[in-house]
């Protein structure tokens, strides 16, 4: 069995999230057996997606996000949180900066399976 690095260091959110340079360009800042924690800021509109094969948690860490659905929307505040399930479809929305994260497994592409220039790589670390 191999052991991965291990720090007695905590992660600090908000000094992890003062290194993201850009809108909807997550980066991870922990993973969890095939889990990844990843920080996010987001500003405006995303595009309908979905995950088919995994549930994905939001955690809002400052501002407010709405996550539209086909049959509603919901919105989440700072120290809420929100699972959207596995296949169904949605659409992040942010009228000003929000600060979040998101967990869902390794390898999961933020936009699934639609692509686009709102696809952010995976795997990048902060």
């Amino acid at each position: 069995m191999t052991q991965r690095n291990f720090s007695h260091t905590p992660i600090n959110l908000a000094e992890k999230l003062g290194r993201i340079p850009d809108l909807w360009q997550q980066r991870v800042v922990a993973e969890m057996n095939d889990y990844q924690f990843k920080l996010v800021r987001i500003e405006g509109d995303f595009i309908w997606h979905d995950h088919p094969e995994t549930d994905e948690a939001f955690i809002v860490i400052e501002g407010h996000l709405r996550i539209d659905f086909r049959d509603g929307s919901v919105e989440i505040g700072p120290g809420e949180m929100f699972v959207v399930p596995k296949g169904v479809q949605h659409k992040p929305f942010a009228e000003e900066e929000v600060k979040m994260m998101v967990i869902e497994p390794r390898g999961v592409l933020n936009t699934g399976n639609e692509g686009g220039e709102r696809t952010a790589q995976n795997d990048l670390w902060i």
